[in-house]
Formats: C-alpha cells, sequence, structure tokens
C-alpha cells in the first residue's frame, strides 16, 4: 500500500514503479490487488519518514530497520527486526483492517463475549474439601479413589463436636455448675427435631447406633432394638447425668417389669434377673452374654451424680446418701467409658482440654469440655431407611438422606449454640454442615464489593486519561470503555472456563475479578497511551494499525508470558489451585483477544472522534476549528494587473506566532509568513497586514499573514484560556519521567544508592525465605468474629485430637499372612502422636479382637470335649452354645467341594500356640464371628469388605454344621487416635513417619495406606518445595526462551529473568517476614509473580531496546514512552486488589491482598527504578546502531518534485484536492526530512554535528507575481529548496524582524497576473557546527524558555536567533 502524500492530484505512481493506486474509500489509497484477488498487506514506502522512526526505528517500523541494515545504512540485531517485522506486518494489517470495520468489529466482539457469559449459567462451585485440597493424580487421590469405589460415597459416620469453655478465658470448667450447663446443652441437641419431605426426623433416626446381633427371642430382640443409644462421646459418662443423652424418647414396656424404662432408671443386672424368673417366655442367656462381653453391668446406676439432690438420682449412686459433690477432676482423670465399658472407653484428651495436672499424674483443673455426637453418613442414613414404610412415598433417595441429615446439622448448631444459661460458661459448636455452609459462603461472590472495585477502576481510568485543558484530545471515553471491555472480557472468559467444565472455588470467586481487571488493564493503557504518540501526519486509515504495530508486540510478549506463568503455575498439583491457574490463563487469553482485537476498534472510534473536532464523552459536540486547519483564500483573476491589497478581513480561531525568513534571490521572490498553530483555538476577527516590498527585483510577492488580532493586542484573557494556561493540567507521567526522573536516575551517585538498595532488599529478603513456615490455619479461612472463628480457635488451642486409620488392600493373603499384619499394627507404637492404652500397650484391631474371640470359644470346646460333651460327630445337651459353635468351626475345611472333615475335631485348634488363627477356616470363622459377636465386630471399625457372608447361628439344637465362608477381604481398617497435633510441623512429622511406615510394609507385601483429616489436609506439604521449586524453574526458564525467541536477545532475556527472580525472592522474603505460612495458596503466588513481573519489566526494556542512542539516552526514551502506562497498570491494578481488604475472611485479607500488594510495589520498584539502572550500565546493544555512534539514522534524501504547471486551474484543482484530503483527515506531509506530531518538534544531531530541528506543521499563505520580462519560474523543486527571500511583514503590535537582504519598496506595474496558494509546510531548521547546537522544542527546558520568553515579549532575543539563521544561511522550509 503506498501513502499518497502530495496536495496534488492522486493517482501518480510511486517512486518505487509500483502498481497504479486503486482508490477504495475517500482518504484511502491502495495498491491493486494481488494475482490471487486479495489485497496485499498494507505498509508505508519506504521514503515515508518522521523523526520517531529514526531514533526509535525497530519499535515504529522493524522492516524498515532490517532495510537499513540491508542497505549498509546501519548495524544491528537482523534475526530480531526479521521476526517482528513479521509480527508487526500482521498487526499492521490487523489494525487496518479493524479501523475500516471499527463499528462491525466492536459489535461482534461484544457478541461474541456476551454469548460466553451466558456459560456462567452452568458455573459450579466445589466445596467438597477434599476434591479441593487433595493432590490430583497424586497416591492421596489414588487412595481415596480406592476407598470410595469399595466403600460407596458417604460411607461413615459424621461427628458433631460441642465444645464448652470459660468466657473469660481462664477459667475452671471442673465445676458443679459447669458440669450442669453441659448436661441442658447436650440434652437440647439430642432432642433436636426437622421437618422434611413430610417426616419428622428426630435424633434417633439420624444418629449412628452400634449393630446388636439379632436374637431368635422376639420379645429380646425388640427390647434390644429400643434400648440401644445413640453413640455419644461426652465426659458425662463418667457420671450417672451421662445416662440422661440416652433416651430412650418413649419408655420401653417389658412384660412385669418397669412401664418407665429408660436408661436412667436401667440397671441390666436387675433386669437379666428378672428375666429369670420368666424363662419359659424370655430366653436371658444370649443377652446375658452380651452383657458380660460389652462390660454394660449396672450401666449408669453405680455411677456418682454431679447433683446428688436430683430425685432421680440412683441410691446406688456413690455420693447420694452423702449428698457430696463428688470430685469431677479425679473422676475425670484417664477418661471415662460409655455404657459397655469394654468398648466405649474416651481417652482423657479426647473429652477434656487445657488440663493441668498435679505430682501424681492427676487432673486438677481443665479449661474446656468436649462432647462428640455421632450421625450417620449419607450412605448409612440411606441404606437404615431403605424400604421402611416410612419414605415409601418420598421416593428415597442418597441425596435425600443426606439432606435430612445436613439439615438436622444446622439446627443442632442453632440449639446448642443458643443453650448456655451460664454468664460464665460459653457453649458451642460445629458440624460438617456448618464447615460445607462455611465454605459456600467464602466461595460466594461479593457483588458489592466487586461492583466497588470496577467502579474505582472506570473512575481512576476516566480521569486518567481525561485531558481537562483540551477536551478534543481527552480520552476519558477511551479510559472508560477500556475498562468496560476488559470487565466484560472477564466475564467472557469466566463463563468459557464454565462452560468446558472448570469448577470454581473460593479462590476464583473471591480473587480472580479482581486480579483479572487489574492485570487486563495495564495492556489497555499501553495502546491508549501510544495512540496519543501517533504522528499526526499518518492517515487516518493508517492510524489504528500504527498503534498495533508499536505496542502490540508488546502486549503480545507479556500475554505470552503470563499465560506461561499460568499454565505452569498448575504444576502445583492441588485442584483448587489448578483451578485458579487454568483460569487465570483462560481470562489472560480472553484479555489479550479483547485488547488486540476489540478495543482498537474502540481507538479507531476515537481517532475519527478526535479527527472530527468532537469532544471527548459528548460526541456530539464540536470544539473550535483547530490551528492547522487550511484557510483557503481565493485567488484574484489572472488577467489583474492591480497592485495587491494591502489588506484583507480574514476570520480565524488560532493563537498563532508568526515569523518570516527570506532566502536568496532566483528570479523570484515569495514573501514567506510562516504561522504556528496552537492546538487551542478561539474564534475572533483578524485583519492579516501585507506590506509590499520595493519593486527592484525582476518579479515581486506577497504573503498573507495569518495573526490573531489579540495576540498583538493586549487584551485580557478569558477564563477559558487562563484555565488551560495552568501548568498543573498540562503536567504528564510521560514529561516527569523524560524531564526530572531519567536524568535524576542517571546521576552515578543514584544509581549506586540504587544497587546498594536493592542489593540490601534482596539479602533481608533471602533472610526472610529462610523464616517462612509450612503452613495454612483454618482459622484463617472463616469470617472474623464468628461463632466458627471461635469454635475452631478453641477446638485448636484444646483438642488436637485426630482419629486416622491404617488401610490393608487386596492381593495380600490375610488367612496365610497374619503375623505381618499383627507386625504392621505393632509398629505404629512408634509414632509418637499416637495414643496407647494406659497400660502403654496399642488400641486393639479387629484381627486382635477376633483372635481374642477365638480364643474364648475354644476355651469353652476344650471344656465340653473334656467332659465328652461333645464327640467326634455329635454333641449332647450339656454341651454349652459356645462349644457347639466351636465344633462347627473346627470341622470347617475351607475348601468348597470338601468343606466338611470331622478329623479336625482331633488335632484342629481354631488358633495356635503363636496366636495365629487357623488358616484353613479363616473366613468361616469370619463368618461366625461377625454374625455372632456383632457388637465387638462394630466395636473394632474394622469395616470388612466384602462384607462377611450373613448367617444366623441356630444354637446348639440346630444339627446343621455347614457354615459359609467370606469373600476374600480386599480392605480392612485399623483404628489409631492421634493427639498432641498443635501446628503445622506436628502434622507434617506424624504423616511422613506414618508414610514411611506404610511404604515399608508395602516393601514386605503388604498393600497399605494411611487415611484419615491429618493426611487429607497435610500431606500436600510433603513435596510442596519441591513442587514450589521446579514451577518456578520451569517459569523462568519458559519465559527466557519465549523472550530470547521473540526479541532475539539472550541477553535482554537474561536481565529480564534475574529481575524477575528477584521480584520473586522479594515477594517470598516479604510472606516470611510478615508471618505469612507456606501454603499452596503462596506458591501460587509466587509462580503468578514471574508472569505478573513482566508487565512490570518487559515494557521498558524492549523500550531500551528499539531506541537508537547511547545507553543513558536509551533509557531516557524508554522511561518517557513505558513509565506513564506501567504506572497506570500498577495503580490500576492495586485498584483491582485493594477491595479485598474489605473481605471478611482473614484468608484473603493475609494470602491475597497483602502479597498482591507487596508485588505490585515490589515489581514497579524493581521495574522502573532498578531495571533502568542495570540496563544503563550493562544493558544489550539496540536492536538498530548507525555509523559513527550517531543518535538517530540518517534522513533520507528527498527525492525531486514532479513538475507541475502552476495554472490558476491546477491551483482550482490543488485546492478542491486540499479540501477533499482534509475532509478525509489528511493531514500529513511528505518531504525528504522528519516530521514532528502536530503541536510538538524534535531536535537531534546528523552527521558531521549538524543539529536539525524539526518544527510543527505550519500554514503558510502565499502571493507571488510574475513580469513577463522575466524567465518563466518553473514548478520544481530547487536541489537545495531554496526559495527566494521574502519581504519583511510589519505590524504596529508584532515584533519586529530584520533581514541582511535590501531592497527598495517599489511596487512592479508590469504584473501580468497573481497566483494565490495556500500551502501546509514543514519546518527544518539546519544549524552547522559552526553556531552551536541546538535544543529539542518538546523538551521542558525548551517550554519553560518559550513561556519565559512570552511574559517579557521576547523581542531581543529573537532577534538574536533571527541573525543567527540569517548568516548561517541554512534555514530550509520544505513545501508539504
Amino acid at each position: 500500500m503506498t501513502w499518497t502524500r502530495s496536495l496534488g492530484v492522486v493517482g501518480a505512481r510511486s517512486r518505487d514503479s509500483r502498481s497504479p493506486i486503486v482508490k477504495l474509500e475517500d482518504g484511502i489509497a491502495w495498491e491493486s490487488k494481488d494475482k490471487d484477488g486479495r489485497l496485499p498487506t498494507p505498509e508505508p514506502p519506504g521514503d515515508y519518514v518522521y523523526e520517531e522512526l529514526l531514533t526509535r526505528t525497530s519499535w515504529c517500523n522493524a522492516e524498515y530497520a532490517y532495510k537499513e541494515i540491508e542497505r549498509g545504512r546501519a548495524q544491528g540485531n537482523k534475526a530480531a527486526l526479521w521476526i517482528r517485522a513479521r509480527l508487526q506486518a500482521l498487526l499492521f494489517y490487523l489494525g487496518c483492517t479493524i479501523q475500516l470495520h471499527s463499528g462491525k468489529v466492536l459489535f461482534l466482539g461484544i457478541i461474541i463475549m456476551g454469548a460466553f457469559a451466558v456459560g456462567l449459567k452452568q458455573a459450579r462451585i466445589e466445596t467438597n474439601v477434599e476434591k479441593l485440597w487433595v493432590e490430583v493424580g497424586g497416591r492421596l487421590e489414588q487412595e481415596l479413589d480406592y476407598t470410595t469405589k469399595t466403600l460407596g460415597d458417604g460411607w461413615g459416620t459424621t461427628n458433631q463436636i460441642i465444645i464448652q469453655t470459660p468466657k473469660d478465658g481462664a477459667g475452671n470448667v471442673l465445676t458443679q455448675d459447669a458440669l450442669l450447663q453441659h448436661v441442658r446443652s447436650t440434652i437440647l441437641a439430642t432432642q433436636v427435631q426437622v421437618e422434611m419431605y413430610g417426616q419428622t426426623w428426630s435424633f434417633k433416626d439420624v444418629c449412628y447406633i452400634t449393630d446388636f446381633p439379632a436374637f431368635e427371642d422376639n420379645i429380646v430382640d425388640q427390647i434390644i432394638t429400643e434400648l440401644i443409644p445413640c453413640t455419644i462421646v461426652t465426659p458425662l459418662d463418667c457420671f450417672w447425668e451421662g445416662s440422661r443423652l440416652l433416651g430412650p424418647e418413649n419408655p420401653v414396656h417389658i412384660p412385669f417389669y418397669n412401664d418407665t424404662l429408660r436408661w436412667k432408671t436401667l440397671d441390666p443386672i436387675q433386669l437379666l434377673e428378672h428375666f429369670d424368673d420368666y424363662e419359659a417366655f424370655i430366653a436371658p442367656e444370649s443377652l446375658r452374654d452380651i452383657f458380660n462381653r460389652t462390660g454394660i453391668g449396672h450401666a449408669y446406676q453405680n455411677r456418682p451424680c454431679l447433683n446428688p439432690q436430683d430425685p432421680e438420682c440412683p441410691s446406688t449412686a456413690p455420693n447420694k446418701k452423702s449428698g457430696q459433690v463428688p470430685d469431677i477432676a479425679a473422676e475425670l482423670t484417664g477418661g471415662c467409658t460409655g455404657f459397655a465399658s469394654t468398648f466405649m472407653v474416651w481417652p482423657e484428651e479426647l473429652i477434656v482440654g487445657g488440663v493441668t495436672k498435679n505430682s501424681t499424674n492427676h487432673i486438677t483443673s481443665a479449661e474446656a469440655l468436649q462432647s462428640i455426637v455421632q450421625l450417620k453418613g449419607q450412605k448409612m442414613m440411606y441404606e437404615a431407611w431403605k424400604g421402611n414404610y416410612k419414605v415409601d412415598e418420598i421416593r428415597w433417595t442418597a441425596e435425600k438422606a443426606g439432606a435430612i441429615v445436613e439439615e438436622w446439622q444446622r439446627k443442632f448448631t442453632q440449639v446448642v449454640r443458643n443453650s448456655s444459661v451460664l454468664n460464665s460458661q460459653d457453649v458451642n459448636a460445629f458440624t460438617s454442615a456448618s464447615l460445607n455452609d462455611l465454605l459456600q459462603e467464602f466461595s460466594n461472590l461479593s457483588v458489592v464489593r466487586v461492583a466497588m472495585g470496577y467502579v474505582f477502576m472506570v473512575i481512576y481510568a476516566f480521569f486518567t486519561m481525561m485531558k481537562l485543558s483540551d477536551g478534543v484530545r481527552s480520552q476519558g471515553g477511551v479510559g472508560l470503555s477500556g475498562v468496560l471491555l476488559v470487565a466484560f472480557s472477564v466475564v467472557a472468559s469466566l463463563g468459557f472456563c464454565a462452560w468446558i467444565g472448570l469448577t470454581f472455588n473460593a479462590s476464583t470467586t473471591q480473587v480472580l475479578p479482581f486480579l483479572a481487571l487489574g492485570v487486563g488493564v495495564d495492556d489497555m493503557f499501553l495502546l491508549a497511551h501510544s495512540s496519543t504518540s501517533i504522528p499526526s501526519q499518518v492517515p487516518l486509515v493508517y492510524k489504528t494499525g500504527e498503534i498495533l504495530r508499536r505496542s502490540g508486540v508488546s502486549v503480545f510478549l507479556t500475554s505470552i508470558n503470563n499465560m506461561c506463568a499460568f499454565l505452569l503455575a498448575a504444576v502445583i498439583p492441588i485442584p483448587a489451585l489448578r483451578s485458579l491457574s487454568l483460569q487465570f490463563a483462560i481470562v489472560i487469553v480472553f484479555n489479550f483477544l479483547a485488547i488486540v482485537l476489540v478495543f482498537p476498534a474502540i481507538l479507531a472510534l476515537d481517532i475519527k472522534r478526535r479527527e472530527s473536532k468532537r469532544v471527548d464523552i459528548f460526541c456530539c459536540l464540536t470544539n473550535s476549528p483547530s490551528a492547522n486547519r487550511v484557510i483557503r483564500v481565493q485567488p484574484r483573476p489572472a488577467d489583474t494587473r492591480q497592485p495587491l491589497p494591502r489588506q484583507t478581513e480574514v476570520r480565524l480561531q488560532s493563537t498563532v506566532q508568526a515569523v518570516t525568513q527570506t532566502a536568496p534571490s532566483h528570479g523570484e521572490r515569495p514573501y514567506v509568513t510562516v504561522v504556528h498553530p496552537s492546538s487551542v483555538t478561539t474564534t475572533e476577527g483578524i485583519t492579516p497586514v501585507v506590506e509590499t516590498p520595493p519593486s527592484t527585483a525582476a518579479s515581486t510577492a506577497s504573503t498573507r499573514t495569518l495573526i490573531r488580532q489579540n495576540s498583538f493586542e493586549r487584551e485580557r484573557p478569558s477564563l477559558r484560556e487562563r484555565f488551560r494556561k495552568v501548568t498543573c493540567w498540562r503536567w504528564s507521567l510521560s514529561g516527569f519521567a523524560r524531564g526530572y526522573y531519567a536524568p535524576f536516575l542517571q546521576k552515578l551517585q543514584v544509581k549506586v544508592c540504587v544497587l546498594v538498595f536493592f542489593a540490601c532488599l534482596l539479602g533481608l529478603s533471602i533472610y526472610g525465605v529462610t523464616q517462612i513456615e509450612d503452613g495454612l490455619e483454618i482459622t484463617d479461612i472463616v469470617p472474623r468474629g464468628t461463632r466458627e472463628e471461635e469454635f475452631l480457635e478453641a477446638q485448636m488451642k484444646y483438642f488436637s485430637f485426630y482419629n486416622m486409620y491404617g488401610v490393608t488392600q487386596e492381593d495380600f493373603d490375610y488367612a496365610n499372612k497374619q503375623r505381618l499384619l499383627h507386625a504392621y499394627h505393632t509398629e505404629f507404637r512408634n509414632i509418637e502422636q499416637v495414643i496407647r492404652e494406659p497400660d502403654g500397650s496399642l488400641p486393639s484391631f479387629w484381627l486382635i479382637t477376633f483372635r481374642d474371640w477365638l480364643l474364648e470359644m475354644q476355651r469353652e470346646f476344650d471344656r465340653d470335649k473334656k467332659g465328652n460333651a461333645i464327640i467326634l460327630n455329635n454333641w449332647y445337651n450339656n454341651a454349652s452354645e459356645k462349644g457347639v459353635l466351636a465344633y462347627k468351626m473346627l470341622i470347617q475345611t475351607g475348601i468348597p467341594e470338601r468343606p466338611i472333615d470331622f478329623n479336625r475335631f482331633v488335632s484342629e485348634r481354631l488358633v495356635d500356640d503363636h496366636g495365629v488363627i487357623n488358616p484353613d477356616g479363616f473366613y468361616n470363622y469370619l463368618t461366625v464371628w461377625c454374625n455372632y459377636d456383632t457388637w465387638s465386630y462394630s466395636a473394632s471399625q474394622a469395616m470388612l469388605h466384602p462384607a462377611p457372608a450373613q448367617w444366623t447361628p441356630g444354637g446348639k439344637t440346630d444339627r446343621d454344621v455347614t457354615i459359609p465362608r467370606s469373600s476374600p477381604l480386599n480392605y480392612t481398617q485399623l483404628p489409631f487416635y492421634l493427639n498432641n497435633l498443635r501446628d503445622t510441623q506436628d502434622f507434617i512429622s506424624v504423616v511422613r513417619n506414618v508414610r514411611n511406615l506404610s511404604e515399608y510394609f508395602v516393601e514386605q507385601g503388604l498393600p497399605n495406606y494411611p487415611m484419615g483429616v491429618p493426611f487429607t489436609f497435610w500431606e500436600q506439604y510433603l513435596d510442596l518445595r519441591f513442587y514450589l521449586a521446579l514451577s518456578l524453574v520451569s517459569v523462568l526458564g519458559a519465559s527466557f526462551l519465549v523472550m530470547t525467541v521473540t526479541l532475539a536477545n539472550p541477553w535482554a532475556a537474561l536481565i529480564l529473568v534475574c529481575i524477575l527472580g528477584m521480584i520473586t525472592t522479594e515477594l517470598f522474603g516479604f510472606m516470611g517476614l510478615l508471618g505469612i505460612k507456606l501454603s499452596a495458596i503462596p506458591a501460587v503466588t509466587l509462580i503468578i509473580s514471574v508472569g505478573i513481573g513482566v508487565e512490570f519489566t518487559l515494557h521498558t526494556c524492549y523500550a531500551f531496546l528499539t531506541t537508537i542512542g547511547d545507553r543513558n539516552k536509551r533509557v531516557t526514551m524508554a522511561l518517557g514512552h513505558t513509565f506513564s502506562p506501567v504506572v497506570d497498570g500498577a495503580l490500576s491494578t492495586l485498584l483491582g486488589v485493594v477491595m479485598l481488604a474489605g473481605s471478611e475472611f482473614d484468608f484473603i485479607v493475609s494470602y491475597f491482598f497483602y502479597v498482591f500488594t507487596a508485588l505490585i510495589v515490589i515489581g514497579t520498584l524493581n521495574g522502573l527504578v532498578l531495571l533502568p539502572v542495570i540496563l544503563s550500565l550493562v544493558g544489550p546493544p539496540a536492536e538498530v546502531r548507525p555509523p559513527n555512534n550517531a543518535t538517530r539514522l540518517t534522513t533520507p534524501t528527498p527525492p525531486p518534485t514532479p513538475p507541475v504547471e502552476r495554472s490558476g486551474i491546477a491551483m482550482q484543482g490543488h485546492q478542491q484536492q486540499q479540501r477533499s484530503g482534509r475532509r478525509r483527515g489528511w493531514e500529513g506531509t511528505e518531504f525528504g526530512g522528519s516530521v514532528s506530531s502536530m503541536g510538538d518538534s524534535a531536535t537531534y544531531r546528523g552527521y558531521g554535528g549538524e543539529h536539525i530541528e524539526v518544527h510543527p506543521p505550519e500554514v503558510v499563505v502565499q502571493t507571488f507575481a510574475r513580469e513577463p520580462q522575466r524567465q518563466e519560474w518553473k514548478a520544481h523543486r530547487p536541489p537545495h529548496h531554496q526559495w527566494p527571500r521574502s519581504s519583511r511583514i510589519h505590524h504596529p503590535n508584532m515584533p519586529h524582524y530584520t533581514s541582511s537582504s535590501s531592497s527598495s519598496p517599489s511596487p512592479s506595474p508590469q504584473m501580468s497576473h497573481h497566483v494565490t496558494t495556500v500551502t501546509a509546510t514543514a519546518k527544518v531548521s539546519i544549524l552547522h557546527p559552526m553556531c552551536g547546537g541546538g535544543e529539542r522544542t518538546d523538551s521542558y527546558k525548551y517550554h519553560k524558555r518559550r513561556r519565559d520568553w512570552e511574559k517579557g515579549g521576547g523581542s531581543n532575543k529573537t532577534r538574536e536567533i533571527e541573525d543567527r539563521k540569517e548568516k548561517d544561511n541554512s534555514s530550509s522550509d520544505s513545501p508539504v
């Protein structure tokens, strides 16, 4: 594509003889189509040059820089330029296409994002703790999957916990009043009922009840079913009051006995004695056996009463007669037992907390009491009621069973918390439903907080990009639209995440909306900032392409690095954090697409608004005509021979400065008046004054000078004018960076201080890294000041008690490898935290209980055998029931083809002398044990799977000796209790030790694994630091590779990676110094810090590489370009994060707000302070390096202007082209020098030390007078662009400029015709070394001196400058 810049006729061929230009749209000139019919990629011609292209060549146009190197005019990194040229060409073509179809692109983008946003309807928030924090693909996940696959979902029981503490926090709870309060709270808890699905569900309906064997006697079976209570672990079991918790709700009716039988009045031994009198109706033998083996005995009737004055306190209570309050501390020492004292043993550590003991190890005081109410799990609840008439009409499902249990738990918590009647005691409760509700609340999105954060972001972006002094150039609407676009892209990306099945959790809902918006607007600020620096000479249709060509590469690089960082953060195999990382990566992709595809459409519309001089936001309003507007003056007729008029009435809205210059005469003498435009205009009448010079030359020329009247008249400025001149409105971050910050940073002493400061900061950070601990406090994930927080703090302080299981798996011969299983159990005594029995032994497990029962049966058999009650193939009526049952087991062979062998009666035993169960009949014996001794099997918590075969013992009257064989086991449990687990190191220690034990026995041939809460939540810390190190190395390595490939500069990539490593180390150290513990969440933040750190560093380094000059100059120019967008991006990200400070969760405040705030501060300091200093000292060379260490590329030599006939008709066509060009937004210039943007100027040093100053575009009105005797003037440009000297122009209120030439002021009467032209010119002043150096007109010092000149009149200084220019004879005006 060729840019036709002349104001002449469009359609001329380009200088490189390319194909003719095809006009597609007003103001757009494209080349003709390629052979395949497609339009070629648009690109500017090689001779279109402007100042920034010569100083920041590869940033503006890498292809131009590459060609300059190919031509031998410069040296540089050709590989980097070749890669970037391809990327820039793609971005430029994309931007030009978006410019042409900006409205369509914007509409289509919003429609597509809206379609993705609909996916949020499918969003699913995960609150299952195991699914959030268990390592993906790890052994723990495999173990849990095996457990679930074997036992099913919702297996086991759930615990509801009641904790009572003194309100003053230091009192003693071992008092009568405190214990009676605990009784009241627990009784109220057991009376909770809920209404669901048309039924009433009581405590007995949902609680866990230990299994009892079925009895042949229906009366006994019914009595036992009604009497067996729910399982409650409580310190009240040490006292008679513990019986009041067991019910039953309705008294049990026993024939010929007490009609109001409850546990508080039940004496089981007395009941059996009563049954002996009715042996003809009730068979009490089996019941007596169960009572004896379980240790029920007299139940609670012989336990002390807390209140001996209670009328219901039994007379058998030890303190009933004395009426003395029992020694509560002594009773609780060593723990308590439930109604079945053999199996229901409650350790002291489980029921009493904050204990103080004396020298004899007896409790003297305690600070907390704990009771645990066990409920059925979802699966157990479903199976318990399946087929019952109560659920026949509600379509009973496991989900409904779980919902009933959860609702009961919620009401339980509410009742217990309101049960305290003592001002000195605080009673609190917590359930698994409370945890789920807490996680659900924690995962819910705070709409108010999100809305406030986005509003703050919108306000910041609007006021940052708004220009109060110039409504046209203001971009407040762009900032507003950009933030809303990024917000919409975040919503769309989250909808896409929901659509593809990624679950949401507390981390994503609480953090991602804020951080994603803060990161997303960084690139938006960069593109918006670049849109204001595009030279005004660039045609309208190419400006969006130029924006993407310049800044799109930076956006691409930062987005790629961020995506790599977030994707590599997913290496940490924690589901909650992996989901967060993947969702962040998707958000980055959507933000990148929105910024590159949709936001340029917004910029294109804003560019059109500015071209049409419409006010920001209020686009229906137009501002005053700008000063760069071309004023057309109708030419006089060609045959007019009258002298030029001395003055003409013209109205122009502009604040201008007129400067008249002359050049050596070459036949014609045009008088040129230069008008300097300003960006702010007003509408006023002016009177151009033209003084006709003496007629000593062959021809004369006059110039109409457009000067605002009040620029000469000392009128009082309007309020609007004074408002615009206020310095603070014109202040900018970029100007501050160029004029103050960069020069300050380049001082040697400042560099030394910066290096020393960051070295100290790095050392302090390394120290902080060594101090950081692993862990995540559970109290951090609950809202502050809530009852949940109080409960969790009390539990962590007083009851560090957890249960765990050693699980054995399939592929193990349980019958023949019993010794290995016993050894596995015995080795747990080496785990310090495992609770032991009072004699120092470990709690028994199912195989020990099974063996002990068989030994008891063997003893009964031996007695009957010795008394000949049992013989080889028969038994007599005097044989015991246990002896007969043992006989049936002994003759089992375990062989399906030959199950019975009576010869085994002689020599075989159930258990040998070494305590090993006979392996031949192992699974037959297991069937008998699980069905006959149900209580001990249930108390063993063995959870044998497959469940043993069902079999009903027939007693000694049953002559069938066949016993079904159970299936081989593939799952068993060994229960243990862990204590003294206070902090993360304790948990990690026990997890590591148990894992080592487990792995050892796996090697020995016993497949096993541990299971329990400590392993579910704390095992992640075993390998967390390894995964963190692996992820950091991977992301830093990936960043190095990406930047090395895209920048083709390993030196720059290495510097950036070192800075990123410092950012991560400093952030890590900050967490250690602040006391934040290392968990998966801070680990992900550290990994993410590498990606976010790129936002603070890459833009500056990229600008440094693409700038020409020495290191200091390149640092100055880089900061001038990137300081503003980086600061805006940092502040915008901080605004997005600052709303997290208002969260009621300490977890959010500590682990996200503090950490990300520190990351923003650390990243900004490293990116804008340390990196510029490093680059100025050891920065890589520029990608383009001119010969002789010049600070810019050589300005290309302009080609000659083609001859054009200067007729009146031609000029009319010329003016028509001007009008059409202006309507189409053509404000550029084609010339051989360099052009700065409108309202700006630039200076630089050329070859040979020349000082070249590029001035703003200027408006020149010229009037030529021709004489027939002179040689006809040819419309071609002289070799050195020398124009005839102009006459002086004088105005009473205008500074008077003198010229070195003299001529008489006589007009020429021989003029044949007049030609008047209006030409926009770009002025280039070349000052040779003999005249000293120049100064950049866009510098701060220049504008300061110019303001001082305006205040003081400035006449003398202007004359000095004019005299210097005339002496040097080096000023040239290049017409557009």
